[in-house]
């Protein structure tokens, strides 16, 4: 069930500890919140020179209030913070909003010293938000402990930035969507993000949670508490460039950014991520009232051909389809509309709309109705005729009343049906358009937004959740060269060709009398073997494997190497299986098109590792090359099921040791009847 947070949400009683007059102090927007909720619950003001704040009297401390204290608030100096918390544990606190700043954020004193109070806390069997956090609010309890005032409504903001839940409040008033809880994560020494979902994703008050999040602390936990919230789940994050690869020391590792791997967590999690704030709020206007599109087809309605057009467009590149209506529906669309009408999708009521604004709500009805519409996107001039600038109407002409009795007719067959409906208008505030909105329709003035609100309420393959990592290895590997590695995969249960190691001209005849030829030669201890010029394939026979290691030893100085039976290529598709562990959300996989152009084609997908086979599958079926894997221009398909065998076999052995920072099997082959793994690599953390 997770962390009981109650007291921090409707706690018996408040005090704000640092409470003052002066409007340039924290303690003063804290206090002048904290007393709205008038008789909901006590709130104490503490102030240590006592007199009155805000016209109420201030105790000079905790323990002069003379009643218990259910949340504290504390907003005082760095240098006071410590004692601060200890009077509130003493006075009973079962919850703490620690808004005071100069701790972990410092450096590793600063570090410590939130490490130990933190301890305290949980030790108390208290829990606390922050340091240096903005404070919270929830107005399911009239509970406000924030510097600013949230406009009620269903979604919960769990952020690491006060000024962006701010810019979401401005975002979020045209569509009616306003704020269920509300709080700053700050420093999460001891409740978390994780902890927050977990809760929020509980809350009967709350339908839909937005994370803003630079830091995740655990990511991987984060991943699994989204994909268990039964609740929308959109996510804005930062950091998300490249630069985290640049050292890598693998293909994989090379072609696994930052951006890849909150990807991958966020689709295995079913998560929604958004790039902008803008597109948060656009997702959220969609997600929160609830309605999900049962398919991916999309009618668009319009009143000119031009917004019909980059509407279609805008639709189609937000993953959706608008497909042609069938002739059922467009006689239907006939008999409402007029003659020079187009029906077939995009609907363009070509003028009617002029004439007569009811015919806006005559096809959406009818487009609603059809069975074969997930959704609905009208676009274009509806909201000009009541606008009052910019429009052709404004109050009171017949054009505004026919258009304010279509909004009224289109709100009302919005409340009757489960299908998204969302508007693009050129005049998204006109009263038109406001009576959409108050109905719960969600209106945009950009195209792009609207097609990216319905592409958030359609349907998604089922997302595969996060398989649990697996307990780590009881003989963790102290040597990762190539022998040691590979070894080690085939006691997994991966399959490589035979092999023998030599170390000089002996060796190598003996291996060759013991293989069967033809032979590959490879140079031991190269991470990248094949960009050195460390490998030799298809070695006919000892004279050609005795030169080639002759060649190599001169040219490199090697003596080492492996001599293997060479794999028949004929009918095989190489593919790049790897997994590089990230330092927040654990081990990730990639898998992909492989070889010596793992890097070229870059043709991959990202999940949490460990990777079952069924999961392993999908995402080979899922690659830009996947049609190679069912056999093209003559040439057999190969065994799919055995390559997502060996994909579970590689990322289960890869989470199982946490030794290892890199570890990639390159290339797999996969022929028609299974897989032999020709190179892998690793590298210890």
């Amino acid at each position: 069930m997770g962390r009981d947070l109650s007291a921090l949400f409707d706690p018996v009683s408040v005090a704000v500890v640092g409470a003052s007059d002066d409007p340039a102090k924290y303690g003063h927007a804290i206090a002048a919140q904290a007393v709205r909720a008038g008789d909901r619950r006590p709130v104490h003001l503490v102030n240590r020179r006592g007199g009155t704040v805000l016209g109420r009297t201030a105790a000079p401390s905790l323990s002069a209030i003379g009643a218990p204290v259910d949340l504290a608030v504390i907003s005082v100096p760095a240098r006071g913070f410590e004692d601060a918390v200890d009077e509130a544990l003493g006075c009973g606190a079962r919850a703490i909003v620690a808004i005071t700043a100069g701790f972990a954020e410092t450096g590793d004193a600063g570090r410590a010293r939130q490490a130990a109070v933190a301890e305290r806390v949980r030790a108390a069997g208290a829990v606390m938000v922050g340091p240096n956090c903005l404070g919270l609010a929830d107005n399911t309890t009239d509970l406000f402990l924030a510097s600013g005032t949230f406009a009620p409504g269903a979604v919960a903001l769990l952020s690491q930035s006060g000024n962006l839940a701010l810019e979401l409040q401005l975002r979020f008033a045209p569509h009616g969507v306003g704020f269920s809880r509300f709080v700053s994560l700050g420093n999460q020494a001891d409740v978390t993000l994780v902890d927050l979902l977990a809760d929020c994703a509980r809350h009967e008050g709350t339908r839909a949670i937005a994370v803003y999040a630079e830091d995740f602390a655990d990511g991987r936990a984060f991943a699994e508490a989204a994909a268990a919230a039964g609740k929308p789940v959109v996510l804005l994050t930062a950091g998300r460039g490249d630069a985290s690869a640049r050292s890598a020391l693998s293909h994989t590792g090379a072609l696994t950014t930052s951006a890849d791997v909150v990807g991958a967590a966020c689709r295995d999690a079913g998560v929604e991520l958004a790039a902008t704030p803008r597109e948060l709020a656009v997702a959220l206007a969609a997600l929160s009232g609830g309605r999900r599109a049962p398919g991916r087809r999309v009618a668009v309605l319009t009143d000119g051909g031009g917004h019909g057009a980059v509407a279609a467009d805008a639709v189609e590149s937000a993953g959706l389809a608008v497909p042609e209506l069938p002739a059922p529906t467009r006689r239907r669309l006939r008999e409402t509309l007029w003659e020079q009408s187009a029906v077939a999708n995009p609907v363009d009521l070509a003028g009617r709309g002029e004439q007569d604004p009811g015919s806006y709500a005559a096809a959406v009805d009818a487009l609603l109705a059809a069975e074969e519409v997930d959704a609905v996107l009208m676009t274009g001039y509806f909201g000009g005729y009541t606008a009052t600038e910019g429009g052709l109407g404004g109050g009171g002409t017949p054009l505004a009343e026919g258009e304010q009795e279509a909004a009224r007719r289109i709100a009302a067959r919005h409340r009757a049906t489960a299908k998204p409906l969302v508007v693009q208008s050129m005049y998204p505030e006109s009263p038109s358009c406001r009576t959409l909105a108050a109905a719960g329709v969600p209106v945009f003035g950009a195209t792009e937004d609207a097609a990216r609100a319905l592409a958030a309420t359609a349907p998604r393959a089922p997302h595969p959740g996060i398989t649990p990592l697996p307990p780590p290895a009881a003989a963790p590997l102290a040597e990762v060269g190539y022998l040691e590695t590979r070894g080690a995969l085939e006691a997994a249960g991966l399959a490589f060709p035979a092999a023998r190691a030599i170390h000089d001209e002996t060796d190598l005849l003996i291996a060759a009398r013991e293989l069967t030829g033809p032979y590959a030669l490879k140079a031991l201890h190269l991470l990248h073997k094949s960009d050195a010029g460390g490998v030799a394939l298809g070695l006919a026979g000892p004279a050609e494997l005795l030169a080639a290691y002759r060649e190599m030893r001169a040219r490199l100085g090697v003596t080492a190497c492996s001599v293997e039976v060479m794999a028949d290529l004929t009918d095989g598709i190489e593919l790049i299986v790897g997994v590089n562990r990230d330092p927040r959300f654990g081990p990730v996989a990639m898998v992909g098109l492989g070889g010596v152009l793992a890097e070229t084609l870059h043709d991959v997908a990202f999940t949490l590792a460990p990777v079952p086979a069924a999961h392993a599958q999908r995402l080979l079926r899922g690659l830009r090359t996947a049609a190679l894997l069912d056999g093209v221009r003559g040439r057999p398909p190969v065994d799919v099921a055995a390559a997502a065998a060996a994909v579970e076999t590689v990322t289960a052995f890869a989470a199982a040791h946490p030794e290892i920072a890199e570890l990639e099997v390159n290339p797999l082959l996969v022929r028609p009847d299974g897989v032999l793994a020709l190179d892998s690599r690793a590298v210890l953390a």
